[in-house]
């Protein structure tokens, strides 16, 4: 791995394009609310719309990537748009006329007399913000698999090397993100925003030359088309032989062996799941075989694969609602207690650091001890099945919110021993206590969120690898939109458990267990669908004449 360095110089673009992200992840409320002079409701909103279309365009990153692009090209051309959009952004929040009269420091009553942005500087702020969300969400789809790419997954050497590679990956995820919610964030709220925009201009000026010096060493991926169209044309032709007895034998079924010319599709091995579909692979009697009447058995597989995975995403979704949590009301929580950590006062948003500090820890325990031991006991490369890592951060996340719900009691138990329920004054308990259920979620991060990243890429085609990262990133995005449902309907059923603004008045403990006992159910779902899962097996026969 470290013999072969170049393979890695996509990470620091990793880095620095995610600290630029998490950075206004957990600011830009403040940019939107103090400088743009929007309500407290429609900064959160704008916010939350933003982070969600973010990683919902990962899909759109994802679909180019495969059909149009090579993975290499959409980084680059997909990083300048985000280039672009920091430019953009640092104008604005430089240039007094591009944003309306700053109203931060009024009384919230008086607010509404204050002047709104135009039309112009709305057109300016969301032109930027969305070239943002188009950027990051493309490069979040493409540059995993481009790293990814530089290793022969067919290999059981290079096998752990491309299982090392994504725990790296996400290393320097946390790396960046603990970069941009302190430094980042100081920068903007103490030198101003235009600094910070800058500054995340820079950071992602210098990850693209990191990325362009690796050009030449790259395994660079050929776009096969669109993977749509070929899903399409599975459905179109098992329909249209809907009629037809399906092959017992795989002989009798449609497949091309042919490699020349350079050709090098995989060659996937028939399964037995949805046998429906194999009517898309007979061949008719005349051997008759054009691309509108007959699919080979690789892409009848390939079609498969993605109907597999999807109840593998949606069983994860769940785990980011209970992410939401810890950036919403748990942050609420510490803003109620003593923030003083070893001497330090530790403002609330600040909290998402203790998580990421964690997972910067961990995950080189993880790499280095917890993989080599696990291997020796279970004879598979990387330690454990990527399914059964999904799951262990399942069970740790349910965990997570159960310890969140005793930390909760325990803090209203404070707030009514002290007689301080209506108090405005932080309370006397240590904001230390949220690190438990921070640290918890952490672990599983390491575990679900690398293990989708892995599992996703490593079970899909070659056709469509930018596309499946895109979609396990996705089950961030259905997340934090579930929260908002999650949070209405427990408030409309319980009757006000959240309702009270005043959490020393709310049930928030009760509405964490309830998020625990749903994590236990939703976990008990994805083993159902776990044990149904079958991995992809591609015919080594046929790679092996390919390197003959």
């Amino acid at each position: 791995m470290y013999g072969e360095w170049w393979k890695m110089k996509n990470v620091p673009m990793i880095g620095l394009e995610n600290m630029g992200f998490i950075s206004n992840a957990v600011s830009l409320v403040t940019y939107f609310y103090g400088f743009m002079n929007f309500s407290l409701t429609k900064s959160a909103n704008t916010l939350t719309n933003f982070m969600g279309t973010a990683y919902l365009l990962a899909i759109f990153g994802g679909f180019i990537s495969d059909t149009y692009l090579s993975r290499f090209k959409t980084c680059v051309i997909l990083g300048c748009m985000e280039l672009l959009a920091y430019a953009i952004l640092t104008i604005q929040a430089h240039a007094h006329q591009l944003r309306p009269v700053q109203c931060q420091g009024v009384q919230p009553d008086l607010r509404n007399r204050c002047e709104t942005a135009n039309g112009t500087q709305l057109a300016v702020l969301f032109t930027g913000l969305y070239l943002l969300a188009l950027g990051t969400g493309g490069i979040k789809a493409a540059l995993p698999s481009l790293g990814a790419d530089q290793f022969n997954e067919n290999d059981p050497k290079e096998v752990l090397k491309l299982s090392r590679f994504f725990n790296w990956f996400l290393f320097s995820v946390t790396t960046g993100a603990i970069i941009g919610v302190t430094f980042v964030v100081w920068i903007s709220s103490n030198q101003g925003w235009q600094w910070a925009f800058g500054l995340c201009f820079i950071a992602v000026f210098i990850g693209i030359m990191f990325l362009l010096m690796g050009k030449s060493l790259y395994h660079h991926n050929v776009p096969k088309g669109s993977p749509f169209v070929r899903f399409a044309q599975v459905f179109v032709a098992a329909f249209r032989n809907r009629n037809l007895p399906i092959p017992e034998t795989t002989e009798e079924l449609y497949e091309i062996y042919d490699k020349e010319a350079g050709k090098r599709d995989e060659i996937l091995q028939r399964t037995d799941q949805f046998r429906f579909l194999d009517r898309a692979a007979i061949m008719t009697t005349n051997g008759a075989s054009t691309a509108r009447r007959i699919c080979t058995v690789s892409q009848v597989e390939e079609t498969k694969i993605l109907i597999r995975m999807l109840p593998i995403i949606l069983s994860t979704v769940f785990m980011n609602t209970c992410l939401a949590q810890l950036q919403t009301f748990s942050i609420q929580q510490a803003t109620t207690m003593d923030p003083r950590i070893l001497g330090f006062n530790v403002p609330g948003p600040s909290l998402t650091v203790i998580p990421l500090l964690f997972m910067s820890l961990l995950i080189p325990l993880y790499d280095r001890v917890f993989v080599p031991i696990a291997r020796r006991i279970t004879g598979i490369p990387t330690g454990i099945r990527h399914l059964q890592r999904i799951g262990v951060g399942l069970v740790l996340s349910a965990i997570s919110m159960a310890i969140t719900g005793v930390v909760e009691t325990r803090r209203k138990h404070v707030a009514i021993e002290h007689n301080m329920v209506d108090s405005a004054q932080p309370l006397p308990i240590t904001v230390f206590w949220l690190g438990f259920q921070y640290f918890i979620f952490g672990i599983a991060d390491i575990f679900t969120l690398v293990g989708l990243l892995e599992f996703f890429y490593s079970e899909s085609s070659t056709g469509m690898k930018s596309l499946s990262t895109a979609i396990s990133w996705s089950s961030m995005a259905f997340g934090y939109f579930l929260s908002s449902v999650v949070v209405e309907v427990v408030n409309k059923v319980s009757g006000g458990w959240l309702a009270s603004n005043n959490l020393n008045r709310d049930n928030l403990n009760y509405f964490y267990w309830l998020l625990s006992g749903v994590s236990m159910v939703n976990f008990g779902v994805y083993l159902v669908c776990a044990s149904w899962y079958r991995y992809k097996k591609v015919d080594m026969s046929q790679e092996e004449d390919d390197k003959s």
